[in-house]
């Protein structure tokens, strides 16, 4: 008799939902551990400004004295899956200082999201500021 084999459930709208929650305590609470147990080991964070941060960079930052969060919603969530992918659109507003200069941003973020077997992690991220103004769309 063969022994069975666990077969992977697809990735779900809730896994999604909490690794992203998961992702955020970590923020929230300065535990680095916690940021670098949801990201992907291939994980790219795409700037505001156009350039990349990685994942290394993401994590030291997550825990380091560079950041303080005063305050953090991520709201507006809505899920889009494709296999064992997702594509997630947040809203995430927060205020702090990053690098001693002072922050309060309101941005609509994309962040991919893949299960490989049953884990759960975070791909990439985006964030772009809302503005008030729309130039194109």
């Amino acid at each position: 008799m063969q022994a069975c084999k666990h077969k992977p459930t697809p990735l779900s709208t809730d896994e999604v939902i909490n690794v992203i929650n998961k992702f955020d305590e970590g923020w929230r609470n300065k535990n680095l551990e916690l940021v670098d147990s949801v990201l992907s080991p291939d994980y790219i964070y795409f700037t505001q400004s156009g350039g990349t941060f990685s994942r290394d960079s993401v994590v030291a930052t997550a825990g380091g004295p560079s950041y303080t969060l005063d305050s953090m919603s991520r709201s507006e969530i809505s899920v889009q899956l494709s296999g064992n992918t997702a594509i997630a659109s947040t809203r995430w507003k927060g205020k702090g200082i990053y690098r001693g200069v002072p922050f309060n941003e309101d941005q609509r973020c994309s962040i991919v999201i893949v299960k490989k077997g049953d884990h759960v992690e975070i791909l990439s991220e985006h964030c772009t500021p809302i503005k008030r103004i729309i130039l194109f769309h």
